[in-house]
């Protein structure tokens, strides 16, 4: 079994910054994907970013730019700094793992990011 637990959401004013932080325990699938969904009141969930497991990032264009994605393999580990925020990323962050970045396995609690104007 994995878990996921996030870290680093919270309040901030638009064009400031957040770092959010992922920690998966337990034994992941072999060729992991891991990646950084986010959910905002009435909309569907969306993909942020996600990693191969050799560290291919992706980003999703709606942040590429603004927002980095990073994974550390021998902490089982994946960050995402985000950078000149907007009040369109506020949302529920999630961190997955599993073979695929389309359907995760496991999912993380989530932490909420909220960006004021």
């Amino acid at each position: 079994q994995v878990q996921l637990v996030e870290s680093g959401g919270g309040l901030v004013q638009a064009g400031g910054s957040l770092r959010l932080s992922c920690k998966a325990s337990g034994s992941l699938p072999s060729r992991a994907v891991m990646a950084w969904y986010r959910q905002a009141p009435g909309k569907p969930r969306e993909v942020v970013a996600r990693s191969s497991e050799r560290g291919t990032i992706t980003h999703a264009d709606a942040v590429r730019g603004r927002f980095t994605m990073s994974r550390d393999n021998a902490l089982k580990s994946i960050y995402l700094q985000m950078n000149h925020l907007k009040p369109e990323d506020t949302a529920v962050y999630y961190c997955t793992v599993g073979a695929s970045w389309a359907a995760p396995d496991y999912w993380g609690q989530g932490t909420q990011v909220t960006v004021s104007v």
